[in-house]
């Protein structure tokens, strides 16, 4: 079989699985809950809620933009905006990101000259800025927020800020060795290169500005019902978990967070409205880049990409 078919067979999959999410998703509720939970939010939370997740896929794609700086193939950012938030709009619903938004990734950055083990440089170096910046805002949390964050880890305060020292200690470390470790390290064929010292503190600030993103989105729709650090405590220090088990989506964490902040009394117009916001909303428009740029970049992709087999 050849690539190309893999490759359309392999995006085929995410769009259908993603759509599948989607479905189960929303079919927990009924329309009217749906209409009446997004109708009772302020417009103006609704629309800052917007901008916030806005913002945040915006982080997103200066993720791949530096990515492509670390593999020597610096691409303009508009090419880097496009592929990122194409893959991660679907790959945010189907899940396991590293895999499901790969495929697209890689279907864009082929066409521009990127080869496989570029890609998956790109796809680390990605996965390591989103690791940075939520074990960085995640040990903030814990250390100011030493209560909340520390309850929701089953932390006492002591513990907790020992734990939060210690994911800072992380950062630091990463740019210690970013700073003064020169060399490869080397997995089978593949070499793989610390960044620059420049690149890796980008890539813990972007990644946290991007959570800090997030959760302000979440605490817009909450509507006072928490704090902003009380709602990116929870929120931070919970998807540490999601990070972990790849769960689609992010689910139960959304749940688990709303609970908690609200004593078990889950708002379901929050929860409804923020699943609208950050995953709904953008999974569409993913998809519509992602088959605009098939019909547009497919033919002389796949005819590239065959020259550069043959």
């Amino acid at each position: 079989m050849k690539r190309t078919h893999i490759l359309h067979a392999l995006i085929a999959l995410a769009v259908l699985v993603a759509g599948w999410l989607l479905y189960r998703t929303l079919a927990q509720y009924s329309w009217d809950e749906i209409r009446d939970s997004v109708a009772a939010i302020p417009k103006r939370n609704f629309a800052l809620a917007l901008a916030f997740a806005a913002c945040s896929y915006l982080c997103l794609t200066v993720f791949d933009f530096l990515a492509l700086h670390y593999v020597g193939k610096p691409l303009s950012y508009p090419r880097a905006a496009l592929a990122s938030f194409t893959s991660l709009a679907i790959g945010h619903n189907v899940g396991v990101a590293a895999l499901s938004s790969g495929a697209v990734r890689y279907r864009f950055y082929s066409r521009w000259g990127l080869d496989a083990e570029e890609i998956a440089k790109l796809i680390l170096f990605c996965g390591v800025t989103v690791g940075l910046g939520l074990i960085t805002l995640a040990g903030l949390c814990l250390i100011l927020l030493p209560g909340t964050a520390g309850k929701i880890a089953g932390l006492g305060a002591a513990a907790s800020i020992t734990l939060g020292m210690a994911c800072l200690g992380l950062g630091a470390g990463y740019l210690a060795l970013a700073a003064f470790v020169r060399g490869e390290l080397k997995v089978r064929n593949w070499r793989f290169a610390l960044p620059t010292l420049r690149l890796a503190a980008l890539q813990i600030l972007v990644g946290t500005v991007n959570f800090a993103c997030v959760a302000a989105c979440l605490h817009q729709l909450l509507n006072g019902e928490a704090g902003y650090m009380e709602t990116t405590a929870a929120y931070v220090v919970g998807n540490l978990t999601a990070l972990v088990s790849h769960v689609p989506g992010g689910l139960g964490v959304l749940e688990a967070t709303i609970g908690f902040l609200l004593g078990g009394s889950a708002s379901i117009g929050a929860l409804i409205a923020f699943r609208l916001v950050y995953f709904f909303i953008p999974l569409p428009l993913g998809l519509v880049s992602l088959l605009a740029s098939e019909t547009l970049l497919g033919s002389n992709a796949d005819a590239g990409l065959r020259k550069g087999a043959s």
